[in-house]
């Protein structure tokens, strides 16, 4: 069990109304169509609508500033900082808004670890909530509710709005994480997504105070046994290359990294459907139409309730969230062996990283606290060109430590256990945005392969130049002239100004970390 420092008493939620306690799939479908939350679509899946907000609000994040977290939380803009009385004006608000509605309360676990588990309770006013939360993290046995005491307490009240100029919030939602109350209060908001997301956060705050790496990254295992872990951010190809048939799929999200293995934090998946077709995620395309499944903004037809992923005129963040057993090659367990590779992948929309590198442990940790990738963007005139991305260790929103914690987590347990780390681009080669072309899926597929199991270590490998890891010179299945970025590009010194435009990036946002640790900083990229 994961411990904490302090564990008060926890304000529960009193009301007038009824409260339902961890009802069963069937009720809370039952539930949420009779009050008119959501609508059961053809296959059998349950759709809401979450209104205003379609995606989270990171800015509307606050972390209350008290002597239990101030010295630990790297106060900056992305975990701004409110006062303890703002929190229990708000929370005070809430449990009165509380007190005479209907309240569904759930009781699960976020990690499958026993000994780095958190017991969390769910507080919901809507029943599609609750459900949510069951498939997202982990529901415990029937057996273990009837004594479950909680470590953390989550309430999401979207139907609460704040008022600002009154509450110290940004608007009218708010997602306030208070580690001395152990809480998250989360409201004005219906986008299911906060209520994980705050989850994960607090995991991220309370699991390197102990030496345990949390991890916004996806993990798979092989026949042999062989973990590995992903990171990446959006568009870079996390849940495709993770996705494996020959692998079995631990987790597409969140996990954690401790003396025991790897572990997953979650119980489900929650996956981004816009678009989704059956021949290129057969097992997420089935899970959106299964019973049992919470859809979030997806358009269906009012008659046949059939589903059109197609349709964005709501929000191109659709989103499903199911049980991880609805993947047929998932697997569940307390942990899993440790990772042996350890895989960064980025969608470089410069054209000059290579397809795949070699990084040492300190290049890992420089480019885990950089977590680049690279997208096209349209500025005013209509002209696209790469914009470079940063989100520190592949997810900046949910971390609340200075990045070096985390960094320096990273190159213990690589040492530890002798992970090997690859960079992986998988966006443009053969010249810049207009003219290179994008990584073959093909390609990409034969480099994880070969790096995962053991081919590339037995290759030579060049230098880069500019960053310094090593690039393979050859590979199975891959023409060797694909695999130096500078052989693929006609204008050589197009090339070279390129790569040091996009080192030049890298060195600009690695600034603002103020990190002199001679490890990492001799990992920075040589202009």
């Amino acid at each position: 069990m994961l411990e904490t420092k302090e564990r008060p008493a926890m304000d529960e939620i009193r009301t007038s109304g009824k409260m339902y306690r961890n009802l069963s799939v069937p009720e809370l479908y039952e539930h949420a169509v009779s009050k008119k939350e959501a609508e059961i679509t053809a296959g059998g899946a349950l759709c809401a609508r979450t209104g205003k907000h379609t995606a989270r609000s990171p800015r509307d994040r606050f972390v209350v500033k008290e002597p239990s977290c101030e010295k630990h939380v790297w106060w900056s803009e992305q975990n701004e900082a409110i006062d303890e009385a703002v929190f229990d004006r708000l929370l005070a608000k809430v449990q009165n808004y509380l007190s005479g509605k209907d309240v569904y309360q759930r009781d699960c676990y976020a990690g499958s670890d026993p000994k780095n588990r958190l017991k969390v309770r769910v507080y919901t006013e809507l029943a599609w909530h609750s459900l949510f939360a069951r498939h997202l993290l982990i529901d415990p046995p029937e057996a273990e509710l009837g004594s479950f005491v909680p470590d953390f307490t989550v309430i999401s009240v979207p139907g609460f709005h704040a008022m600002p100029q009154v509450d110290n919030t940004r608007g009218s939602a708010f997602i306030l994480l208070n580690f001395k109350r152990r809480m998250v209060l989360i409201g004005g908001t219906a986008y299911a997504g906060e209520i994980k997301k705050a989850v994960f956060t607090v995991m991220n705050y309370l699991l390197p105070l102990k030496g345990v790496m949390p991890m916004h990254c996806s993990a798979n295992v092989g026949k042999a046994d062989d973990t590995a872990i992903f990171f990446g951010l959006s568009g870079t190809g996390k849940t495709t290359l993770s996705s494996d048939p020959l692998r079995r799929l631990i987790g597409d999200d969140e996990h954690g990294w401790s003396d025991n293995g790897i572990f997953n934090f979650e119980g489900g998946c929650y996956a981004k459907v816009i678009s989704l077709n059956a021949e290129a995620e057969p097992q997420i395309y089935a899970a959106t139409g299964r019973f049992g499944t919470v859809l979030e903004n997806v358009v269906f037809d009012p008659r046949t309730r059939e589903l059109d992923l197609n349709d964005g005129s709501l929000t191109e963040n659709t989103r499903a969230g199911y049980p991880l057993s609805f993947i047929d090659n998932s697997i569940k367990g307390p942990a899993f062996p440790h990772p042996k590779n350890i895989v960064m992948l980025t969608y470089d929309a410069f054209g000059v990283l290579p397809p795949i590198a070699k990084l040492s442990p300190e290049q890992a940790m420089y480019h885990f606290i950089s977590g680049y990738t690279a997208k096209v963007a349209n500025t005013e005139m209509g002209v696209k060109e790469p914009k470079a991305t940063f989100s520190t260790c592949f997810g900046a929103p949910f971390m609340l430590h200075h990045p070096t914690v985390y960094a320096e987590l990273l190159e213990k347990k690589m040492k530890q256990y002798k992970a090997d780390c690859w960079l992986i681009n998988t966006g443009l080669c053969g010249g810049p945005y207009g003219v290179g072309k994008r990584m073959s899926i093909k390609h990409t597929r034969a480099l994880l392969n070969s790096a995962l199991d053991g081919k590339l270590a037995k290759v030579k490998f060049t230098k880069d130049p500019v960053f310094g890891f090593e690039i393979p010179a050859e590979c199975p299945g891959v023409p060797a002239e694909a695999l130096n970025p500078r052989d693929t590009w006609a204008d050589k010194a197009a090339y070279d100004a390129k790569l040091r435009e996009l080192a030049g990036l890298f060195t600009e946002n690695f600034r603002k970390f103020n990190v002199t640790a001679p490890s990492i900083t001799a990992a920075a990229p040589k202009l």
